[in-house]
Protein backbone atom coordinates (compact mmCIF):
# COMPACT_ATOMS: atom_id res chain seq x y z
CA UNK A 1 0.00 0.00 0.00
CA UNK A 2 1.42 3.81 -0.71
CA UNK A 3 1.38 5.80 1.79
CA UNK A 4 0.18 9.67 0.87
CA UNK A 5 2.48 12.33 1.25
CA UNK A 6 2.11 15.24 3.80
CA UNK A 7 1.62 18.10 1.57
CA UNK A 8 2.69 21.73 3.35
CA UNK A 9 -0.28 24.66 2.48
CA UNK A 10 0.83 28.41 3.12
CA UNK A 11 -1.18 31.55 3.77
CA UNK A 12 -1.67 33.83 0.71
CA UNK A 13 -1.73 36.78 2.98
CA UNK A 14 -2.66 39.15 0.11
CA UNK A 15 -6.06 37.48 -0.30
CA UNK A 16 -6.75 36.58 3.14
CA UNK A 17 -7.90 38.21 6.16
CA UNK A 18 -9.11 37.67 10.27
CA UNK A 19 -11.14 39.93 11.74
CA UNK A 20 -13.72 40.30 14.55
CA UNK A 21 -16.73 41.47 15.80
CA UNK A 22 -18.13 42.85 19.27
CA UNK A 23 -20.88 44.62 20.16
CA UNK A 24 -20.34 48.31 21.65
CA UNK A 25 -23.31 50.01 23.61
CA UNK A 26 -25.31 46.83 23.46
CA UNK A 27 -27.04 48.41 20.38
CA UNK A 28 -24.05 48.57 17.40
CA UNK A 29 -21.03 46.56 15.96
CA UNK A 30 -17.49 47.50 16.06
CA UNK A 31 -15.14 45.47 13.61
CA UNK A 32 -11.30 44.78 13.49
CA UNK A 33 -8.90 42.58 11.79
CA UNK A 34 -5.62 41.19 12.02
CA UNK A 35 -2.61 42.58 9.79
CA UNK A 36 -0.41 40.10 10.34
CA UNK A 37 -0.62 36.50 10.63
CA UNK A 38 0.83 32.69 9.58
CA UNK A 39 -0.28 29.34 9.41
CA UNK A 40 0.90 25.68 9.03
CA UNK A 41 -0.85 23.59 7.63
CA UNK A 42 -0.23 19.70 6.51
CA UNK A 43 -2.28 17.59 4.57
CA UNK A 44 -2.28 13.90 3.53
CA UNK A 45 -2.73 14.03 0.37
CA UNK A 46 -5.06 16.62 -1.00
CA UNK A 47 -7.51 15.75 1.74
CA UNK A 48 -8.49 18.68 3.83
CA UNK A 49 -9.97 16.17 6.20
CA UNK A 50 -6.62 14.82 7.75
CA UNK A 51 -5.24 18.57 8.21
CA UNK A 52 -2.80 20.16 10.47
CA UNK A 53 -3.39 23.87 11.67
CA UNK A 54 -0.91 25.82 13.41
CA UNK A 55 -2.56 29.72 13.06
CA UNK A 56 0.00 32.55 14.83
CA UNK A 57 -1.56 35.92 14.80
CA UNK A 58 0.74 39.19 16.08
CA UNK A 59 -1.55 40.62 18.40
CA UNK A 60 0.16 43.93 18.52
CA UNK A 61 -1.42 44.31 14.58
CA UNK A 62 -5.14 44.79 15.62
CA UNK A 63 -6.71 47.35 13.23
CA UNK A 64 -9.89 48.27 14.34
CA UNK A 65 -10.20 51.55 12.56
CA UNK A 66 -9.52 53.60 15.67
CA UNK A 67 -5.79 54.42 16.60
CA UNK A 68 -7.04 55.10 20.13
CA UNK A 69 -9.28 52.28 20.55
CA UNK A 70 -6.46 50.21 18.62
CA UNK A 71 -3.97 51.05 22.04
CA UNK A 72 -6.54 50.04 24.25
CA UNK A 73 -6.89 46.74 22.89
CA UNK A 74 -3.16 46.15 22.82
CA UNK A 75 -3.06 47.33 26.16
CA UNK A 76 -3.10 45.31 29.35
CA UNK A 77 -7.00 45.64 29.80
CA UNK A 78 -7.42 43.47 26.64
CA UNK A 79 -4.70 41.53 24.85
CA UNK A 80 -1.55 42.82 26.72
CA UNK A 81 1.03 42.63 23.36
CA UNK A 82 3.51 43.57 25.73
CA UNK A 83 3.48 39.94 27.56
CA UNK A 84 1.30 38.50 25.35
CA UNK A 85 2.45 39.15 21.83
CA UNK A 86 0.71 36.05 19.61
CA UNK A 87 -2.44 34.58 19.35
CA UNK A 88 -2.58 31.57 18.27
CA UNK A 89 -5.11 28.55 17.51
CA UNK A 90 -3.94 24.75 17.06
CA UNK A 91 -6.91 22.99 15.03
CA UNK A 92 -6.93 18.81 15.66
CA UNK A 93 -10.20 17.69 14.64
CA UNK A 94 -12.31 18.81 11.28
CA UNK A 95 -15.87 16.61 11.15
CA UNK A 96 -18.11 16.83 7.69
CA UNK A 97 -21.18 19.05 8.69
CA UNK A 98 -22.95 18.09 5.43
CA UNK A 99 -22.06 17.17 1.28
CA UNK A 100 -21.77 21.16 0.34
CA UNK A 101 -18.50 21.72 2.08
CA UNK A 102 -19.51 22.27 5.33
CA UNK A 103 -17.67 21.29 8.26
CA UNK A 104 -17.32 21.87 12.27
CA UNK A 105 -12.95 22.70 12.87
CA UNK A 106 -12.32 22.09 16.28
CA UNK A 107 -9.14 23.07 17.97
CA UNK A 108 -7.06 25.12 21.15
CA UNK A 109 -7.63 28.94 21.11
CA UNK A 110 -5.10 30.66 23.02
CA UNK A 111 -5.28 34.62 24.16
CA UNK A 112 -2.98 36.05 26.42
CA UNK A 113 -1.26 32.22 27.75
CA UNK A 114 -4.81 31.06 28.36
CA UNK A 115 -6.28 27.84 25.72
CA UNK A 116 -9.44 27.14 25.22
CA UNK A 117 -10.90 24.37 23.29
CA UNK A 118 -13.17 25.81 20.87
CA UNK A 119 -15.41 25.01 17.62
CA UNK A 120 -15.25 27.12 14.12
CA UNK A 121 -17.61 26.64 11.17
CA UNK A 122 -15.91 25.88 7.87
CA UNK A 123 -16.84 26.65 4.57
CA UNK A 124 -14.63 25.01 1.58
CA UNK A 125 -14.60 27.12 -1.30
CA UNK A 126 -13.04 24.65 -3.06
CA UNK A 127 -9.40 24.17 -5.00
CA UNK A 128 -8.23 25.79 -8.08
CA UNK A 129 -5.42 26.73 -10.27
CA UNK A 130 -4.18 30.29 -10.88
CA UNK A 131 -3.19 31.81 -13.55
CA UNK A 132 0.36 31.14 -13.00
CA UNK A 133 -0.08 27.35 -12.10
CA UNK A 134 -0.27 27.66 -8.38
CA UNK A 135 -2.77 25.30 -6.60
CA UNK A 136 -5.07 27.49 -4.43
CA UNK A 137 -7.72 26.35 -1.64
CA UNK A 138 -10.28 28.74 -0.01
CA UNK A 139 -12.13 28.43 3.10
CA UNK A 140 -14.37 31.15 5.05
CA UNK A 141 -14.44 30.49 8.84
CA UNK A 142 -16.84 31.88 10.97
CA UNK A 143 -17.12 30.77 15.26
CA UNK A 144 -17.87 32.39 18.56
CA UNK A 145 -15.75 32.93 21.48
CA UNK A 146 -16.81 34.70 24.89
CA UNK A 147 -13.83 37.24 25.65
CA UNK A 148 -14.32 37.12 29.32
CA UNK A 149 -12.46 33.03 28.79
CA UNK A 150 -9.66 34.48 27.85
CA UNK A 151 -9.77 37.29 30.70
CA UNK A 152 -10.79 40.18 28.59
CA UNK A 153 -12.52 41.47 31.07
CA UNK A 154 -12.42 45.29 30.58
CA UNK A 155 -15.74 46.98 30.85
CA UNK A 156 -17.70 50.16 31.86
CA UNK A 157 -21.33 49.84 33.19
CA UNK A 158 -24.12 51.57 31.43
CA UNK A 159 -26.64 54.31 33.21
CA UNK A 160 -29.22 52.57 31.61
CA UNK A 161 -27.86 49.01 32.19
CA UNK A 162 -26.03 46.84 30.29
CA UNK A 163 -22.13 47.34 29.51
CA UNK A 164 -20.01 49.52 27.29
CA UNK A 165 -18.56 46.19 25.18
CA UNK A 166 -20.12 42.96 24.91
CA UNK A 167 -18.73 39.59 25.82
CA UNK A 168 -19.93 37.17 22.43
CA UNK A 169 -16.60 38.16 20.02
CA UNK A 170 -17.55 37.13 16.18
CA UNK A 171 -14.73 35.80 14.51
CA UNK A 172 -14.82 35.64 10.22
CA UNK A 173 -11.91 35.02 8.20
CA UNK A 174 -11.36 34.45 4.32
CA UNK A 175 -8.08 32.33 4.02
CA UNK A 176 -6.86 31.11 0.82
CA UNK A 177 -4.29 28.97 1.26
CA UNK A 178 -1.12 28.00 -1.84
CA UNK A 179 0.00 24.59 -2.13
CA UNK A 180 3.63 25.15 -0.98
CA UNK A 181 6.51 23.64 -3.94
Amino acid sequence: MEEKVKEKWVIDITHSEIGFMVRHLMISKVRGQFKQFDASIYTTGDDFMTSEIDCYIDAASVDTGNADRDVHVKAPDFFDVENHPQISFIGNSIESVDKDGSYELWGELTIKGISKKIKLDVEFGGVIKDPWGNEKAAFAINGTVNRKDFELNWNVPLDGGGLLVGEEVKIHAEIQLKRSA
